[in-house]
């Protein structure tokens, strides 16, 4: 069977997703779960996206605010500083990259656009955080990654009660994506929210259904990279689940993901690079 013609509009500018891409994390944060990841100061966020396009990233996923599990709050006004420096950076010295900015607040969003152009809004609230956010995406017709969470990143694990995860995740993406596009947004991305408001169970659960969100006919974006689904699993800890996040990329890609979030670009263009070798990718193209 072939495979459907996938893409975002940007601002104008297409990016194909029939190909699976690399959306690289840069954390302007100094608590992510992920040590490794922070980025403090201009000259390290310069060398880590020179270092992450050369590694062939599609998309800058710029987050100044942790959404770990039991993170605190930030002020909007210093996620408003982190975002719009890292910003400053990317367009002065790497001009017009694809770039995705990783808030629920739709003023850091509105600000980012308004300074620095069109980008993706990557919202771990799917709008339900900030009632504005849905005007401003539908106002400067943005791409829009809608994820799945319960709560917040200080309480969502408190509300892991399901059923069945993937059946409710797909009810709630059908209310969603009508509700958005009853406000004129068509451009989205989903996200199912793997380690937000579930058990480590759940998202392998969710993982093993990936394949029924394609239900939707919109791109569906995966964010496992060394999360505790893989080091808990393990009994190891965040910087030693390199290993474990490349075997779960594949999955994903089986279940037919178009966006991976990644903290390992280059580990997870190689799995992409293997995988479109195999004859059940050929034969679909």
């Amino acid at each position: 069977m072939t495979k459907p013609f996938i893409s975002l509009n940007i601002g104008g500018k297409l990016l194909p997703l029939h190909t699976p891409v690399v959306m690289a994390i840069l954390n302007i944060t100094p608590d992510s779960f992920f040590s490794k990841s922070r980025l403090k100061g201009q000259e390290a966020i310069s060398k880590r996206v020179e270092e992450v396009l050369a590694q062939g990233a599609s998309i800058l996923d710029i987050g100044g605010y942790s959404s770990r599990p039991g993170a605190s709050d930030v002020p909007e006004s210093e996620e408003l500083r982190r975002v719009l420096g890292a910003l400053e950076v990317i367009r002065s010295r790497y001009g017009d990259v694809t770039v995705s900015i990783d808030t629920f607040r739709s003023h850091i969003a509105e600000e980012a656009v308004k300074q620095f152009g069109p980008c993706i809004i990557n919202d771990i609230t799917a709008g339900e955080g900030d009632s504005r956010m849905a005007k401003i995406v539908a106002r400067y017709h943005l791409p829009y990654v809608i994820m799945h969470m319960r709560g917040t990143p200080d309480t969502m694990q408190q509300h892991c009660s399901y059923s069945d995860v993937t059946e409710e995740l797909l009810d709630y993406f059908t209310h969603r994506i009508n509700k958005l596009h009853q406000q004129g947004i068509y451009n989205l991305i989903l996200d199912p929210g793997f380690g937000f408001a579930k058990t480590g169970t759940q998202n392998f659960e969710l993982l093993n259904g990936l394949h029924r969100f394609h239900v939707f006919g919109l791109p569906i974006l995966a964010g496992i990279s060394r999360k505790s689904m893989i080091y808990r699993s393990l009994n190891i800890t965040p910087e030693e689940a390199l290993n474990g996040t490349t075997a779960l990329h594949t999955e994903c890609l089986r279940q037919g993901v178009h966006i991976l979030r990644v903290h390992d670009v280059s580990e997870a263009m190689e799995v992409i690079k293997l995988y479109k070798t195999l004859p059940s990718w050929t034969s679909s193209i």
